[in-house]
Order: structure tokens, then sequence, then C-alpha cells
């Protein structure tokens, strides 16, 4: 009997090895497989779009002279400022106000409504208004990215705070905890799933808001290489500058993932 469950288990971990590394493997036959889509549409005759080759050279010239004086890179670095510095007053004003319509009847009942009226309208949309009266600065661009990325937060973190487990409350009620201590020691822990969804959205929004809005106005960022590379009729720019948008939300994905797992480390044990 022992020898047939020494079977039966190396078994199971042969096929869990599989499976793991058909999970590795799958990745990168995508990516293989993006590749030939992009040769293909790149290898007709009548074809105009860029081939890797032309993206490449592209690149190199980008090296060579600046545009505005900056880099590719020069250009991320300054999509991420706006985008860092925007979602970092985002979250804070954003799990603050989530909390507190969350988890106050009151609160909910008096900005509930006026939050849900402007959380329909689209970021793009304040673009007009605030260029109008803030002009096309550095300001008006995070702003932007702001109402985009607070949106999020507010909505997980009320959902979150709105469905706490009844038992954690009871559990607080039984060590006869004050308000405060219901809040900070059994609520918020037990809505941090939830906030931390909307911070994960949050940072994708940010990142597909600031680079409309460094589109529509702007002498700096990713979106203005888009711009000027429509104006111009330079498709190898434009494509390398959506491939650098792609590559920066994955890492802004992956960073978020990361950060969830060290702030709430049983997500991971769930998903497992």
């Amino acid at each position: 009997m022992k020898t047939n469950t020494n079977i039966v288990l190396s078994k199971s971990e042969l096929q869990e090895r599989r499976r793991h590394m058909v999970y590795r493997i799958l990745p990168v036959i995508s990516i293989l497989l993006l590749i030939m889509l992009w040769l293909a549409a790149a290898s007709g005759e009548t074809s105009s779009f860029p081939s890797p080759m032309d993206v490449y050279e592209r690149y190199i010239k980008f090296l060579e002279k600046p545009i505005q004086k900056l880099s590719l890179f020069g250009h991320i670095v300054a999509s991420l400022k706006r985008v860092l510095l925007a979602l970092v007053i985002s979250w804070v004003l954003g799990i603050s106000f989530g909390i507190l319509i969350g988890w106050n009847k009151k609160a909910n009942a008096v900005l509930g409504p006026i939050f849900t009226a402007f959380r329909a309208v689209p970021p793009l949309a304040w673009i007009p208004l605030i260029t109008i009266w803030f002009g096309t600065g550095e300001f008006p661009k995070v702003l932007v990215v702001f109402i985009g990325a607070i949106m999020p937060v507010v909505v997980n973190t009320q959902a979150g705070m709105s469905n706490v487990d009844q038992q954690y409350l009871d559990v607080g009620r039984v060590f006869n905890a004050n308000k405060r201590q219901m809040l900070l020691d059994f609520a918020i822990p037990s809505a941090l799933d939830a906030i931390f969804a909307g911070v994960r959205t949050s940072a994708s929004a940010a990142w597909m808001v600031v680079l409309a809005a460094e589109m529509l106005g702007g002498r700096s960022g990713v979106g203005f290489l888009i711009t000027r590379g429509m104006d111009s009729g330079d498709l190898p720019l434009v494509l390398l500058s959506m491939i650098c948008i792609g590559i920066i939300g994955a890492i802004l994905a992956i960073a978020m993932q990361l950060i969830e797992r060290w702030v709430c480390p049983w997500t991971v044990r769930k998903s497992n």
C-alpha cells in the first residue's frame, strides 16, 4: 500500500510540474504569435505598416536625435511622473472618501448621490473645462489623471466597507471595541482586498488617461510622441510609442500585484 501511495503522489507531482511548464510556455507562444502577425502585416507589397526593423531603426534615430530635447526614456519618465503624482493623491483621498461613505450611512446619504453623478462623467470629458480653467501646463494633466484614477478607488473602497463580514464586527463587540477600534482594527483590514482591487484598477486607468491628456496637449510624454508621429506621418514612431505604452502598463500591473501580495498575502492563498 505504501508503494502504491508513493506512485500516486509521484504521478500527481509530475502532472503539477507539467501544468506549471505549460503555463510558462504559453506566454512565450503568445508573444511569438504576436510577432508573426506583426511580420505578416508588414510584409505586404502595398502595406504601410512598419516592420520590426523599421521600429528598431526609428529607436536608433531617436537616440541620435531626441524629440523636444528628451530621449525616449525621458518622455517615459515625464508620463510616469504625472501618473505617480496623481495616483498618490487619488489613493489618499479616494480611500479616505470611500471609507467615509462606505462606513458612515449619513455621509453616504449626503455625498453618495453627488459622487455617483460625477462618476458617470468620463475623465476625458473634463479636459475642455480643465483646459479653459487652467491652461495646458502640468497641473491640468495631473488633474485629469487624478479624476480618472480616483473613481475606481472610491467605488471599490466603498463596496469593501459596505460589505464587511458581520462576523468580524461581532468579534469586535465581544471584546468591547469602540467605534474607532471597530473601524481601524476590524472593518478596514477586512476590506483590504476590495481596496487593493481599486488601487490596481486605478493604476491602469491613470496610465491610459495620462496618454490621452498628453495627446490633446503637451510637449513631453509618450502620448505626445504618438501625436507627433501622427502629425508627421512617422508611423514607426507611433508604433514604438505604443510598444513602450504596453511594456510600461505591464510593469505597472506587475508592481501593483507584488504590492498587493505584500500587503494582503492571504489573497495569494485564496487564488491557490
